[in-house]
């Protein structure tokens, strides 16, 4: 749902300008340095991007799913990692405390996480714990006033970085189930809190990742999500549809991407004396990325939609998910393609492309767990 498309379409122009101006010109230096140049960061912050999806009594733009959706089609059209920088303040740093936090807790940190004054994580998976979430191993034990919290967790983003971690862990040892599982507030300069080395990754320079270590680190007791045991696991699938549809509509910016790149250099480049785009065969691998990128477009907007209409739209975004993380992969593969020896030099935008979007297939939930997510509630629609 767009409340004003005038507001809307202002800042999804001033979004565009900001990544064709300041962030596209700017992806090599970030790929380079394995960092977002501070400058952008503070402009990120002064356009309130770390609180697109926050609402405004907390400091945030409040934008509704449609239109979270059309801004993060803008901004996938440049390299992820700069969204990734302010993804998990709009997403589970935040919302998992919007939806099931206390008022204090909401008080106290929603709206420095709105403003980009702490950056958030998001701790779930573990070494031994990845897709079978609901098996993880870190322990959360009541002592007194403190809850003392041990296990590793791994591949989390911003990792490095972040000032506030919401964490999984086990509260009840004899449920081994969703059940035992709760939320935690944890900020980063507590003591126990043990930071890895970040990550060597294949793509997504500037996003950075390392394990986070929890050796006896005693978390008060009031920071428990919610102020109860037993809802962690249920609180991070609250915020997962909005999730899906957000990294969807990345995607569906990033092919987009892709498919400039592609044309433009396809009616640049000769072969045969005439332009490549003249070329059936590669006519055919555009028209194909054009028709797969429209379709993501298509599907995310309608699932959005249907979100801010309050529809249940948990199959749906599992379907945006599998669908456009797949195609974006296609996406780039043919952009390579099409740029022949070209595109496997890294002076080409569509060779870092092609690492950087490998990724979008495996966080937010694999394509094997989106399917699995659609089949069962189809079977359990149809029953």
């Amino acid at each position: 749902m767009i409340r004003d498309p005038e507001l809307i379409n202002q800042l999804v122009d001033t979004i565009a300008r900001f990544v064709r101006e300041r962030l596209i010109p700017n992806e090599v230096r970030l790929a380079e340095e394995d960092a977002v140049p501070p400058e952008l960061l503070a402009e990120m912050k002064e356009m309130g991007l770390f609180g697109l999806s926050i609402p405004e009594e907390y400091g945030g733009l409040g934008l509704t799913m449609e239109e979270e959706a059309l801004v993060a089609m803008e901004i996938g059209k440049t390299s992820p990692a700069f969204r990734s920088v302010f993804g998990t303040n709009n997403g589970i740093g935040a919302q998992g405390i919007l939806i099931d936090g206390t008022e204090e807790q909401k008080a106290k940190y929603v709206p420095r996480l709105a403003t980009g004054e702490i950056l958030s994580s998001f701790c779930l998976t573990e070494p031994d714990s990845g897709s079978d979430a609901a098996s993880l191993r870190t322990t959360a034990v009541r002592d007194g006033d403190y809850y003392v919290l041990n296990g590793t967790k791994r591949y989390i983003t911003n990792g490095p970085e972040a000032d506030l971690f919401t964490v999984m862990a086990r509260t009840n040892p004899e449920n081994k189930g969703a059940g035992g599982i709760s939320a935690f507030i944890v900020e980063g300069d507590t003591p126990g809190l043990i930071r890895g080395p970040a990550d060597k990754k294949m793509g997504q320079k500037g996003a950075h990742t390392c394990d986070i270590i929890f050796d006896n680190c005693r978390v008060p007791a009031e920071n428990i999500i919610g102020g109860k045991e037993g809802q962690g696991f249920k609180t991070a699938m609250k915020v997962l549809d909005r999730g899906r549809l957000h990294i969807s509509a990345v995607c569906v910016g990033v092919a987009e991407r892709l498919v400039e790149e592609s044309l433009r250099y396809t009616m640049e480049r000769k072969q045969f004396g005439a332009a490549l785009a003249e070329h059936q065969l590669v006519q055919a691998m555009l028209a194909d990325s054009k028709t797969e990128a429209y379709a993501g477009r298509t599907m995310v907007m309608d699932a959005a939609r249907r979100k801010d209409d309050g529809e249940n739209v948990s199959t749906l975004a599992s379907c945006c998910k599998l669908f456009c993380s797949e195609m974006v992969g296609r996406v780039a593969d043919r952009a390579v393609q099409v740029h022949g020896g070209a595109g496997y030099m890294s002076e080409y935008a569509v060779e870092r492309f092609y690492r950087d979007v490998r990724l979008f297939r495996i966080y937010e939930g694999t394509t094997q767990i989106q399917q699995l997510v659609i089949a069962r509630n189809m079977v359990r629609e149809a029953s």
